[in-house]
């Protein structure tokens, strides 16, 4: 497919942007083109190509573009945590609901859980998490992994067990590449709060309140 110039491909994708209750959210209302500076048009021509396919004027982006030295830096570090990890997509898709989970962030647990069970995870442990309870019948590597976000999120400290357990399936590059996908989605999660940001339809199970 041929590559469109800036100005064409940014008038495409806000004629053809469909973002999720965008009427109701005015927090980071999305952009015009006309408006955006020189740096901010390169990087939604960034974002609009293979493999993110992304629109600019799509939570968490149109909130990312009011900073264009800072937007680059976290599309780059989401590519690298989204595509490009030691984790497959089973794993690292898991980390992405926990932390929407700890965060109670609607558009996140939309986008992510079809992607999750596309990527081979088992619908009744992406449910254990929405439910907010310990999953049944996880396989090893997964319960390591719940074990280390759920020790670093409720504890605020990691075991040795824990610790030995996640060291044993991932190792120390694995173990730092769930901590990044952690951290950078507690970033997304905190962007699509601030925004309001509402999942956009219900074809994903919504997430409940859980009881303090």
């Amino acid at each position: 497919m041929k590559y469109l110039p800036a100005a064409i491909g940014l008038a495409i994708l806000i004629a053809t942007s469909h973002v999720s209750r965008a009427e109701d959210i005015t927090r980071f209302a999305p952009p015009k083109a006309d408006e955006l500076t020189q740096a901010q048009k390169a990087w939604a021509d960034m974002i609009a190509a293979p493999p993110r396919n992304a629109k600019f004027v799509n939570p968490p982006y149109r909130a990312y573009i009011r900073n264009p030295d800072l937007a680059p830096r976290l599309s780059a570090l989401s590519d690298y945590l989204r595509w490009n990890t030691s984790l497959p997509p089973r794993l690292s898709e898991l980390a992405i609901l926990i932390t929407a989970r700890q965060w109670t962030a609607h558009y996140e647990w939309f986008a992510h859980y079809p992607l999750a069970l596309k990527g081979g995870l088992d619908p009744n442990v992406a449910n254990d998490i929405a439910a907010g309870k310990r999953p049944d019948n996880m396989k090893g590597d997964e319960a390591a992994l719940y074990d280390l976000a759920t020790a670093l999120y409720r504890d605020r400290k990691v075991s040795d067990p824990i610790y030995k357990a996640a060291l044993e399936k991932f190792g120390e590059r694995g173990i730092m590449d769930i901590i990044g996908i952690i951290g950078y989605y507690d970033l997304v999660s905190m962007t699509l709060i601030t925004m309001q940001a509402e999942a956009p339809n219900d074809s994903v199970p919504p997430l409940q309140a859980l009881s303090k």
